[in-house]
Formats: C-alpha cells, sequence, structure tokens
C-alpha cells in the first residue's frame, strides 16, 4: 500500500491522530462547521437534510404498518435499482448496458432518493476513485470520520477547490435527460413528497421520505467512510478501502468496498460465493431476461494481478 500519511506544512503534528480502533491516520484536518465559508449551496444542503431528519423523529407518533412497508419497499426498489444498480454500477462505472428505457427509469428512482441528480453523483463519485485517499478525494476518511461520512455534503468550497470545471461526467451531459434532471431536480421532489402525503397523509410522509430517506442517507455514507476505516483488504488497490461485511448486508452489496476499488468496472462486487451481493442478483435476473447486456467481470488473471499473494512473491 502506498504511503498516505503525509503532513500538511505549518500545522502541528499534535493535531493528528488515528481514528478509534483502527489504522487509518487523520493526516489532514478542515473545520467542518466554524472558520470556514458557508455558501448558499452549503445552506440549502444542510437545511435539506436536517429537516428530513427531523421529519424521521416523528415515526415513532405516527408508525402504522402500511407507511411501514410503503418505506421499506421503496428504500429496496430505490436503493437497490436506483441508486446500487443506476447511479453506481450503471451511470458511474459503466459496468452493464441497459436499453435507455430502463436506463432513465432506474435513473429516475436514483432522484427519488435525495441523493442529488445522476450528474452530480456520479461526477463526485468518478473523481472519489480517480484520487481515492489522497487530498484531493472528495470524501476520505483522512479528514476525519465525519468529513468522510457526510461532512463533506456541506462544504461545497472544498470541491470548488479541488475540482474547478468538473468535466468528468461529459457521457451523462450529451444526454438531454440528464441535462433535464439536473435543471429540474427538486421540482421532482416536491411533486414526490406531495405525492407521498396525497396518498398516505402525514404518516406516510414521516415513514417514506423521513425514515427512509434518513436511513438511505446514512447506509450510503458508511460505505464513504467505514469502508475506508473498518474491514479486511482482500487485494491490494494501494488505498484505504476495505471489505465489510454487515455494510455489504445493508448497502446491497456496496460494502465489498475493498472488492469494488480492486475491478471498479465490475457489475458484481460480492466476488466470493458468500459475499451476499442483492445488486448483482438483481443485475444476473435482468442480464438472464436479456435486458442487461455487457456485464463486467474481473478475469482470474486481473484477479491475480490485483491478489496480495501476488504481490508478495514480488517482494
Amino acid at each position: 500500500m502506498r504511503n498516505l500519511i503525509t503532513v500538511p506544512r505549518g500545522v502541528k503534528e499534535p493535531e493528528y491522530g488515528k481514528i478509534l480502533l483502527s489504522n487509518v491516520t487523520i493526516t489532514r484536518k478542515r473545520n467542518l462547521f466554524t472558520s470556514r465559508k458557508w455558501r448558499t449551496v452549503d445552506i440549502q444542503m444542510g437545511v435539506g437534510i436536517l429537516s428530513i431528519h427531523l421529519l424521521a423523529l416523528f415515526a415513532p407518533f405516527t408508525f402504522t404498518w402500511d407507511a411501514f412497508w410503503a418505506a421499506f419497499w421503496s428504500y429496496l426498489l430505490c436503493g437497490i435499482c436506483g441508486i446500487t444498480l443506476s447511479y453506481h454500477r450503471n451511470l458511474a462505472h459503466h459496468s452493464l448496458k441497459l436499453p435507455k428505457w430502463l436506463e432513465y427509469t432506474f435513473a429516475y428512482l436514483g432522484v427519488l432518493s435525495f441523493q442529488r441528480d445522476p450528474i452530480y453523483w456520479v461526477s463526485i463519485h468518478r473523481y472519489h476513485h480517480q484520487y481515492v485517499d489522497t487530498e484531493k478525494d472528495t470524501h476520505s476518511p483522512t479528514f476525519g470520520f465525519w468529513f468522510s461520512h457526510m461532512g463533506w455534503l456541506f462544504d461545497s468550497g472544498y470541491i470548488l477547490e479541488k475540482y474547478q470545471e468538473r468535466k468528468n461526467v461529459e457521457d451523462l451531459k450529451k444526454q438531454v435527460f440528464y441535462r433535464f434532471i439536473k435543471r429540474t431536480y427538486m421540482l421532482h421532489l416536491l411533486a414526490f413528497t406531495a405525492l407521498v402525503y396525497a396518498i398516505g397523509g402525514f404518516s406516510y410522509l414521516v415513514w417514506v421520505v423521513g425514515v427512509r430517506t434518513t436511513w438511505g442517507y446514512h447506509v450510503t455514507f458508511l460505505v464513504n467512510s467505514v469502508c475506508h476505516i473498518w474491514g479486511n483488504q482482500a487485494w491490494n488497490t494501494g488505498d484505504l478501502s476495505k471489505n465489510n461485511w454487515w455494510v455489504a448486508l445493508i448497502t446491497f452489496g456496496e460494502g465489498w468496498h475493498n472488492n469494488h476499488h480492486a475491478f471498479e468496472y465490475s457489475a458484481r462486487h460480492g466476488l466470493k460465493w458468500w459475499q451476499i451481493d442483492l445488486c448483482w442478483y438483481m443485475i444476473r435476473f435482468l442480464e438472464v431476461v436479456g435486458l442487461a447486456t455487457n456485464v463486467k467481470l474481473p478475469t482470474e488473471a486481473h484477479k491475480f494481478k490485483k491478489s496480495l499473494k501476488q504481490q508478495n512473491m514480488l517482494k
């Protein structure tokens, strides 16, 4: 693994330390709340996410089984098909091809997850892989656990410092659908929220928009934070990415994160038979029925090249 422990000039050594119960050293600091410029977009993001969390606090007082199951199935649909399959494996990494009608349908389910539009999400994720766990990473735990988990979301200045033009999503920008979604993103969220309220009233609003979205936020964020801190490395990736079984269970397979960083093009993240990857099972089903094509998987030669065993043989 390459040396990621670099201390910026002008910062005193005692400010640094390791994240609890890990070998990850915080090599640089960034103030999450004070001593930094809060831009309008940061305030909007903070207010939006805080509002959804506050809405979720009404869950004990509004519980009905109908609302619970509406939230549950909505989470499965938007989580597996929207964020994991569409935003991540299809759009960010081109791990498979879908018919355009299905690609756009799944991408729209990602929009309803309240995790920004496809162009923004994919751009941030591609930069993460390009600069993983270096100073230019979008959300590395080398800035601390909370920065990698969600602090970076409220710091647009950090993104602007690192990526001025953000030209890594030209494939999406060329498509009218994704440009339209980016321009009208908030309208879709407002329309969805109004529809949920019209169907089930305040209890549905709390569970589908509040509880489901809050849960979806944090399980996604765990991949950025926990899976670069705690777990095990099966492959020589030269970064901090880890496989974490319990994160994989709640993120439909995304927790096999060291596997993913080793073979980022792969449609399958759970490479062993026992590594549960619900998104892969969905992709495999779509492939069997002819809706998913060009499904990419790592070859045995590529696995050997990335294996720790091969690295040890070369020492």
